[in-house]
């Protein structure tokens, strides 16, 4: 069963002119404009990485030319091929937050990916912060996210809690609100943990997590194929406990140049320069992420 894990650091890209409009140029004309109405550049460079991402794997690894693919959102939103002749039997999803974009892919299998960075609460302490997110996981999940040490070590173990709770939610038709209905016990090397859920919880396996760096963490899960969800869905409405045993290491994401991330690229539309003043008229981040950045 192929899989295929791709990190793109948009963080620390500064495209110049030319990457900037041809990236726009190798993108819908849709999502070409979405991007274009961000008001900080970095939500737009993240934002056309994993629209970058998105027809690289379709082009490179479905075997779809680049000007032929055709990408739509589900009414969940998850990214989706417009149907082609053929079934594709690639299941694929993007994230991107803090300094990265990343996809994951999979064949005969759902995938969900959640990728987030470790930054301190806004203008909240970190207790009144978990304060605030209380309903975001149970009992458990609290115990072990404060028994972790430090503040910054709490607040990590927060975050790893929440990638993997998010890569589960697309099985589900919950959302981050009922992740309370499960439970997660994440080992400490990341590489996996352990579901238990009272909720109709959908996936193959639990979900696998890892470090892109320091302060980054993603975590990846599968769910059955489309057409096996309804049958899943009836055998784990009662109790479900997924055994303890040993699972194979998460695939390692491999980290990509903005050359390699166009290298199957071609143009769809014309140069538009008016795309470049807009885009160079941005900050980068609000104000705070700036302030952030400094410290």
């Amino acid at each position: 069963m192929g899989s295929v894990r791709w990190a793109f650091r948009c963080g620390s890209w500064t495209p110049s002119r030319s990457e900037w409009l041809f990236a726009a140029r190798c993108v819908q004309r849709e999502e070409k404009d979405r991007i274009g109405q961000f008001v900080f550049a970095k939500d737009a460079k993240s934002a056309m990485a994993g629209r970058l991402l998105l027809r690289k794997f379709v082009c490179e690894r479905m075997g779809i030319p680049w000007s032929q693919v055709r990408l739509e959102r589900s009414p969940r939103g998850k990214p989706c091929l417009v149907a082609t002749s053929s079934e594709p039997s690639w299941s694929f999803n993007i994230s991107h937050q803090g300094d990265y974009a990343v996809l994951a892919a999979q064949q005969g299998a759902q995938v969900g990916v959640d990728v987030m960075k470790t930054t301190m609460p806004g203008s909240s302490s970190i207790p009144e912060f978990f304060r605030i997110m209380t309903r975001q996981f149970t009992a458990h999940e609290w115990s072990t996210i404060q028994s972790a040490g430090s503040e910054h070590r709490q607040l990590a173990a927060f975050y790893r809690h929440w990638v993997s709770t998010a890569t589960i939610l697309p099985f589900t038709g919950l959302t981050q609100r009922d992740g309370r209905l499960f439970s997660l016990t994440l080992t400490g090397n990341f590489q996996s943990c352990h579901l238990c859920a009272c909720a109709d919880v959908c996936v193959c396996v639990p979900p696998q997590e890892s470090l892109l760096d320091a302060d980054h963490h993603v975590a990846v899960a599968l769910g059955p194929a489309d057409k096996a969800v309804s049958a899943w869905k009836k055998r784990l409405m009662s109790f479900l406990c997924l055994p303890s045993q040993p699972l194979p290491p998460p695939a390692t994401f491999t980290p990509l140049s903005f050359g390699e991330l166009i290298a199957s690229a071609s143009p769809l539309s014309e140069e538009d320069p008016a795309y470049w003043d807009s885009f160079s008229m941005k900050a980068e981040a609000p104000q705070r992420q700036r302030d952030e950045v400094l410290t």
